[in-house]
């Protein structure tokens, strides 16, 4: 019965983590026209410090209870990868092509499947495997990556990969306690007193519109994390990640209509890679599950 439940809310995390990716691929566009003007630093800062705000009227309304925690140490460890793996992304969004910085990010869900099984001790079966490297088959496609993949550059976009699959697998680890807007609070709080560290020699002067779109990619980026936590905390990131790779296809679709940039045919045939390496990994676990329910 306990099995059955859980299989159930595998759909319900996957659409969730599908509906993160579209919230997410709209910060990063945010953070693109950005980063023209304000450095790496602000951008990381205020980014957190707006996730931090959007808790205040919780905490006003209800207190400090909802917010108690004994796993401060696992969020201080969420915290760290996230925040590392932030500043490494944002990095790569101003320095590399979109679509090269969002393939690098949106490769998390190829590692979380093997980190969640050393760490967690999460099953790893060759279906999930194989479903994973299809779904990066497919971002590959859908990308096109540039030259730029080649340069030193390109290995602090991977290194954005890596640190989120662990933040990925870290909220995973305490979810067994931790409901989503507690992981956020916690992560926002932890990162904007980290990233305020840097502003002491790195501050810029920031105008009316500046702050607007900061204050856009805050919002954005904290309701992405909650939706993405709570998504995780649905299912195990082995299973749904590849539901991630959607941020691909909607940048695409965003590039399109705001710049009239048309996909390719390699484009369409990676989306529907993506497509079909999300099916793959719903697919993969049901004979599992049928055999303990």
């Amino acid at each position: 019965m306990q099995a059955t439940q859980r299989q159930q809310r595998i759909v319900p995390g996957a659409l969730l983590l599908g509906l993160s990716a579209l919230l997410f691929s709209l910060m990063g566009v945010g953070i693109r026209e950005l980063s023209t003007s304000v450095n790496n630093e602000s951008v990381v800062f205020f980014r957190n410090l707006v996730g931090v705000l959007f808790f205040l009227p919780l905490v006003v309304w209800r207190g400090w209870s909802p917010l108690r925690t004994n796993r401060l140490r696992s969020h201080l460890w969420r915290a760290a990868f996230g925040l590392a793996a932030m500043y490494c992304f944002f990095y790569a969004i101003a320095h590399l092509p979109l679509a090269d910085a969002m393939l690098f990010t949106y490769s998390a869900p190829v590692f979380t499947p093997f980190i969640a099984y050393f760490w967690l001790k999460e099953a790893l079966s060759k279906k999930i495997a194989a479903a994973a490297a299809l779904g990066f088959i497919g971002v590959l496609l859908v990308a096109k990556p540039s030259d730029a993949l080649f340069e030193p550059i390109a290995l602090v976009g991977l290194a954005a990969s890596i640190l989120a699959a662990f933040a990925f697998v870290s909220i995973r680890e305490m979810s067994d306690s931790e409901p989503a807007f507690r992981i956020v609070f916690y992560f926002a709080l932890f990162s904007t007193l980290l990233s305020a560290i840097p502003l002491l020699w790195a501050w810029q002067p920031l105008n009316s519109e500046q702050v607007l779109l900061l204050a856009a990619v805050g919002l954005l980026a904290t309701t992405s994390q909650i939706i993405m936590s709570k998504a995780y905390s649905l299912a195990p990131p082995g299973i749904i990640g590849p539901f991630a790779y959607l941020a691909i296809v909607f940048s695409a679709l965003i590039a399109w209509w705001q710049w009239n940039e048309l996909p390719s045919v390699s484009s369409c045939v990676g989306a529907l890679l993506i497509f079909a390496s999300s099916l793959a990994a719903l697919w993969a676990n049901r004979p599992s599950a049928s055999k303990q329910g």
